[in-house]
């Protein structure tokens, strides 16, 4: 573990990075306990204080877990992709926000990596996947759903549609696609757009994948998004106008 630090930087986020970066290379391995404070704040030559908040940093990543007792102690956590999938919205939103990603370059991200999930999930997708994609068109469909309602519906829909291609990575990496990329989308064609039209396009594809047909779901999926890249032209053209 790298133990030496620079004077330009925070020594706590220095400790954090080493430790993290022994975790990532095996040189601490899941539930290995680490050293106390105490021998890390020798080990760092650093005080006692800028040693926890390092361990604060990694606990807020999910990278340990502190446990109490005479056996306890800080140890390495197993870091689940679910756990991951909060920093890979946060990281995906902050992007998208701060770089001025335009709306059809994030539509055609999101679409191609959704569309890669499609076959897959026609396949391997458990009846839990096909009943929450059942249960979020029907609320589509209800005439007192608000906007704010619909775009979470949306969501929940494309996540089930995703994590029912069964393979982990894949959700992980469509974690920031579907639940950053997705309500920037909604903001932007929510006025303009037709709930009975995406209804039918999810049905179209909740049907797709119960019956097995990966390539009718990937079709539904290429017009759902022409449809919602027509849309974001027309709110601009307008806005433009």
């Amino acid at each position: 573990m790298k133990t030496e630090l620079e004077n330009s930087r925070e020594l706590s986020v220095q400790i954090a990075e080493a430790i993290r970066d022994a975790i990532v290379s095996g040189t601490l391995i899941v539930d290995e306990r680490l050293p106390s404070e105490a021998e890390l704040s020798e080990k760092f030559n650093v005080s006692r204080p800028t040693v926890r908040e390092a361990l604060k940093r990694l606990a807020a990543q999910n990278l340990i877990r502190t446990q109490r007792g005479a056996t306890g102690g800080a140890f390495v956590n197993r870091l689940r992709f679910e756990d991951a999938y909060g920093q890979q919205i946060t990281t995906s939103t902050l992007l998208l926000s701060m770089n001025e990603v335009d709306f059809e370059t994030a539509c055609e991200a999101r679409f191609t990596l959704e569309r890669a999930c499609a076959p897959l999930s026609a396949e391997r997708r458990t009846g839990d996947h096909l009943a929450t994609m059942r249960a979020e068109i029907h609320r589509q469909g209800q005439p007192g759903l608000s906007d704010e309602g619909f775009c979470a519906s949306d969501v929940a829909f494309h996540r089930a549609l995703v994590d029912g291609a069964g393979n982990p990575v894949l959700s992980y990496q469509l974690a920031g696609a579907i639940e950053a990329i997705e309500p920037l989308m909604n903001m932007i064609t929510f006025s303009a757009r037709s709930r009975e039209q995406i209804v039918a396009l999810h049905t179209r594809i909740a049907d797709a994948i119960e019956a097995g047909e990966g390539g009718n779901a990937d079709m539904a999926l290429q017009e759902l998004a022409a449809y919602t890249m027509h849309l974001a032209r027309d709110v601009m053209a307008r806005k433009n106008s």
